[in-house]
Formats: C-alpha cells, structure tokens, sequence
C-alpha cells in the first residue's frame, strides 16, 4: 500500500473509493443527519464514496426516508431486506452489495460519529487491514454496559476469542477483509467475531461515542442470550468439550465416593442405608444427563439450519439495479 500517494489523494478530493454500510432498525429520525454529516465528512477524504442503509424492516417506515435520500443523492444506496433478519444479517446484506475499497461498518443511531471516520481513515492508510473504533467513554446505561461486559467476557471464554467490550461494529476494513468475511458460509452471522477469525494486520483507536439520538437499542437480556447461544455454538465446540469435562468430574467423584462407601461397608458402619442420597444422586445425574443431550441436540440442530442452506436474508426492493452497481 502507497502511504504517501494516499495521503496525497486525500488531500487533493480525490481519494479512494469508500463504501459505508450501515444497518438501519427503529432510527428513522436519525436518517437525514446521518447523511449529512457522512457526506461532509468523507468528501473530505474522496468524493467518490457510497452509503448503503439497510432496512432490517425498520418499524417507523424507515425506507421512506431511505427512498428520498437515494433520490436526492445517487450516492445513496438502500436495500429493503424482506423481513427482520437481525442487525448482523443487514450487515452482511450491506457487504454484499458494497463496492469500495475501504468499507466502514457502523451504526445508524449516530452513537457512532461519522466525522471520526476520518481519523480510522488516515489510521489504516498507515498500513493496516482493519481499524477498529474503540468506544474508551460508552455512553450508554449502566446496566447495559454491565450485561456487555458480562456477555463479552463469557463469549470470549467459550469461543477462546479475545472480546473487547469498548469494540463492536464501528471500523474501517479493507475490501480483502471484506472478500475474506463474505467468504464465510457460516449461517449465523456475527460481524465482530468474524473480522477477528479473519485475521490481518490490525489496530484500534479511540473515537468519541454519543447517546443514541433517536429511538432505543433492539437488544433485550433474551435476545443477547440467544444471540450469544448462535455466536458460541457456530465458532466453539468448548460447550461439547465441557460437558465432557464435567461428566469426567461427576464420575471421579463418585467412584470415590463408592470406595469410601465401600470401605465404610466393610467397617460395618453403615447401618441404614440411605434413601434420600439415592434420590438426590438419581436427580442430580439425570438432570445432568438432560443437559448434555440438549446440548448435543443445539448443535445438532444449528448442523441441520446449515444443511438446509437456505439464504442468511431476502431483500425484497433496492433503490439501484444491479446493471449499474458496478458502474
């Protein structure tokens, strides 16, 4: 990568081309300000550049305002994806269909700030594949930083992947760890685990992270604890290989604790034998059993969604053609 001629070019207008793919859920009011605030700030770096909104069937009719800003900018470019597939399956739809260079992935509710795009811009053209946006100040609640720390710190453990709760979504990427991403056929998708799978040279920076400045975050307690159930079982087998370890665990106690029955036994020290220890063991043990099994049965049925192989989402209109995607 030329780091001078880069510079060069940004300084001139010119620049590369800059695709930005953001995925658009119950943040309508937020649409016209994100735009403008994009738009002033990558022509900055190139004037050449596409921003690509993705309705994951918005509940406030967001592909209206998504249809107007197409119209008044062809820069704009929307996708209207059939149903609600889930932010990282509207990520993924936003991948397939970008074109640039450089890619940035983030939110549209302006937690993330455009203008600090530029910074993560200059930081990869220093020679890095990937620049990550790390939020050092969240500005979100208490209580949802504390279940991001939590579900971060339990999803790194069973997926033995580094998790960093001040990164999600918010980066730049270059196109081949775009190209290597969408190479995945993984049928859950979770964006942040897989450009860590992928690999390439990286860094992080710090940027600035605003309050939500329309609506409220679509991530409840049970939609992070299946969405974290899917991430775990797609890139980890840990869950299967502890089951193990725990049934390794009940079994060396209990033929201790046989032995010392045992010995107990031929003391002549048990006099009565104990009904409610019976119980409690069968209880205990049977439960355990039910746990192993359902979670065989998770991978198993996560191996039957794959086979199916049916599409990871369905867009259902596209302000552009695909004649002129590529133009």
């Amino acid at each position: 990568m030329n780091t001078a001629n880069t510079r060069a070019e940004t300084k001139t207008g010119v620049g590369p081309f800059i695709s930005i793919v953001s995925p658009v859920y119950g943040c309508k009011n937020c649409l016209g300000e994100l735009y403008c605030r994009l738009k002033a700030t990558l022509e900055k770096i190139s004037h050449d550049f596409e921003i690509i909104l993705v309705n994951d069937a918005s509940p406030d009719n967001a592909w209206e305002t998504i249809v107007e800003l197409a119209g008044q900018d062809k820069r704009v470019k929307g996708i209207n994806l059939s149903r609600n597939f889930g932010q990282h399956y509207a990520i993924t739809a936003g991948l397939d269909h970008c074109r640039g260079e450089w890619v940035v992935v983030m939110d549209c509710d302006l937690q993330d700030q455009p203008e600090e795009i530029e910074k993560l811009y200059h930081k990869a053209v220093e020679g890095f594949q990937i620049v990550f946006g790390q939020r050092i100040r969240r500005q979100d609640k208490w209580l949802k930083r504390t279940y991001s720390k939590i579900f971060y710190a339990v999803l790194g453990y069973l997926t033995n992947t580094r998790q960093d709760p001040s990164i999600g979504n918010f980066g730049i990427y270059h196109k081949k760890v775009i190209a290597a991403i969408l190479s995945m056929n993984d049928y859950h998708r979770y964006f942040p685990t897989m450009v860590r799978w992928v690999g390439f040279k990286h860094a992080k920076i710090s940027v600035s992270h605003a309050e939500r400045a329309d609506g409220r975050s679509a991530y409840t307690i049970k939609k992070l604890i299946n969405m974290g159930m899917d991430i775990i079982i797609s890139f980890s087998d840990k869950p299967l290989r502890l089951m193990v370890k725990i049934g390794l665990s009940i079994a060396s106690v209990s033929f201790l604790f046989a032995i010392y029955n045992l010995l107990l036994f031929v003391n002549h020290k048990i006099k009565v034998l104990g009904y409610t220890s019976l119980i409690v063991s069968i209880w205990f043990l049977s439960g355990l059993m039910i746990m192993v099994l359902g979670v065989v049965g998770l991978y198993v049925g996560k191996t039957f969604d794959k086979v199916k192989e049916r599409p990871v989402y369905l867009v259902m209109e596209k302000t552009f053609s695909d004649e002129n995607e590529h133009d």
